[in-house]
């Protein structure tokens, strides 16, 4: 159970950071409500399971080498490691908006979707921190076990996405740029903290 949970907290981490999806979310949810802001979220987080899909077609027949598994733990170190830093970097670069109109609830859940799935940087992410989830479970668990932490890393990014659409529409009085800035940094430094994680795998994998 440990296990999965922190596979849950994997995803949070993952969805958490403020980027154009988030910032999407607050100014559909500050128009239009919790649900154009909710599906924005469900359009990202299906665009993400595309790729992890993906990724698990492609990468996961390859994993039990050295060589891969080093690979990706290193790779995954460089993109939680590069993303967390730049969450807190920009952190105090984040400025809220109001805006009027309204939109189809299928605009707001294909403006989700495509924005993250149109993203070149978004298979190359999945790539370095899904491909060394696999790499760990496929040399720990059976297929099963990797389908159930996958699933917790989706249940992780729905959970965000339900936090998200949340504030941004039911709590709007606390939607201020200064909670905005306490979110990405408790965010970029779990990731770093998960990054480090995988560099200290791959540093076991090489030397251990």
């Amino acid at each position: 159970m440990n296990v999965f949970l922190s596979y849950i907290l994997l995803g949070l981490s993952l969805a958490a950071p403020i980027g154009p999806i988030n910032a999407a979310q607050i100014d559909r949810g500050i128009r239009n409500g919790f649900m154009h802001a909710w599906l924005v979220g469900v359009g990202a987080v299906l665009a993400d399971g595309v790729y992890m899909l993906i990724v698990y077609i492609g990468v996961v027949n390859f994993l039990e080498t050295e060589f891969m598994q080093t690979f990706l733990w290193l790779f995954g170190f460089f993109v939680l490691t590069y993303t967390g830093i730049e969450a807190i970097i920009n952190a105090g670069k984040i400025h809220l908006a109001e805006h009027r109109g309204g939109e189809p609830l299928a605009k707001s859940f294909l403006t989700g979707f495509l924005m993250s799935i149109s993203n070149p940087l978004t298979i190359l992410f999945w790539l370095g921190i899904y491909g060394s989830v696999l790499a760990k479970t496929a040399a720990t668990y059976d297929t099963s076990q990797l389908v159930l932490y996958s699933s917790a890393i989706f249940i992780g990014l729905l959970l965000w996405d339900i936090t998200m659409a949340g504030v941004a529409s039911s709590f709007r009085k606390f939607l201020t740029s200064r909670l905005l800035v306490v979110i990405s940094l408790f965010s970029g430094i779990s990731m770093i903290g998960f990054g480090i994680y995988f560099g200290v795998q791959a540093f076991q994998t090489l030397f251990g």
